[in-house]
């Protein structure tokens, strides 16, 4: 009888490096031990595209493409754990999830957890749904001997994530004209690609033209559900002083998904608060404080909503 679910044996990190948590525990699964070594010597935390870039130098492959539930399984079979790019909580925008496997007569996705004889899982309606917003980017890296198990031309949208994923290293640490030259060119082939629409919206939005308008919707127009994009138009006109339309896109955003990015409530309590809607605002602080915790402003928001 064929196995209704498949979970990989994926090792423990104990502390000290300093990859990703996903990153690492790829890596030792692939008994890569003296990169782990090599990286615990990095006075600080490596970012998910320099870790990609570093083990790329040391033998390995990476693809940055739109999966789906049929590819995670797939991955699995042929025993490659996949990354997936989920939405944050708290004051996180995203994070990085890896699976571990999928128990196909529960319908569920079985997700990394360091410890042990310990797993998550996430029913595949509400996985595919949560990952939807993240226009479900997936990220698997695997030795350079084993590279010819993937076949490139049946991963969607491979080449323009490949550069978005370069372009959005660029757009963080603010080479934001070498971000928008990229992602124009990605676009080029690849059309139908939400998440390259929304980062180059975003790269717009931070020198301020009015094209980000035009990228933001282009990305909801291909996934309608692509978070990002909808608190993007937020952001440009909260950054424009046009509340109203401010206060529509960071309400829009907080409909697809009101457990995410706990920032995004104060940004629309101030758009209110500018519209003189006062007990709108105060109910959008104290949700800012409820969904972060560890918020820096605590107080001065806390002093705020007893003002109001």
């Amino acid at each position: 009888m064929q196995s209704v679910s498949k979970n990989l044996d994926l090792p423990l990190i104990e502390e000290g490096t300093n990859l990703p948590l996903v990153i690492s525990a790829v890596l030792k699964y692939w008994g890569e031990e003296n990169l782990l070594a090599e990286c615990s010597r990095f006075k600080s935390l490596i970012s998910i595209h320099d870790s990609l870039k570093i083990a790329e130098k040391n033998d390995f492959c990476f693809y940055v493409y739109k999966g789906s539930l049929i590819d995670i399984k797939k991955r699995i079979d042929q025993g490659i754990p996949p990354i997936v790019i989920f939405p944050g909580l708290y004051d996180l925008t995203q994070h990085a999830m890896l699976i571990s496997g999928y128990d196909k007569e529960e319908k569920r996705i079985l997700t990394y957890i360091p410890r042990p004889d310990t797993e998550g899982f996430i029913p595949e309606s509400k996985f595919e749904s949560e990952w939807e917003q993240e226009d479900k980017i997936t990220i698997i890296l695997l030795p350079n001997d084993m590279k010819e198990i993937i076949k490139r031309n049946t991963l969607p949208c491979l080449d323009s994530n490949m550069i978005s994923f370069e372009a959005e290293n660029d757009f963080l640490v603010g080479n934001i004209d070498s971000a928008i030259e990229k992602l124009n060119k990605a676009l080029v082939n690849e059309h139908e690609n939400a998440h390259a629409w929304s980062i180059l919206g975003s790269c717009y939005s931070e020198k301020n033209i009015s094209q980000a308008v035009i990228c933001f919707n282009k990305a909801i127009s291909i996934n309608s559900r692509y978070y990002l994009a909808f608190r993007g138009l937020g952001n440009y006109y909260l950054k424009n002083r046009d509340y109203e339309k401010s206060e529509k896109y960071y309400s829009s955003a907080i409909k697809i998904d009101p457990n995410r990015y706990g920032p995004i409530y104060k940004n629309r309590a101030f758009v209110r608060l500018n519209q003189n809607k006062n007990k709108l605002a105060k109910e959008d602080l104290i949700l800012y404080l409820q969904k972060t915790p560890k918020a820096y402003d605590k107080n001065q928001v806390g002093e705020t909503i007893d003002n109001l």
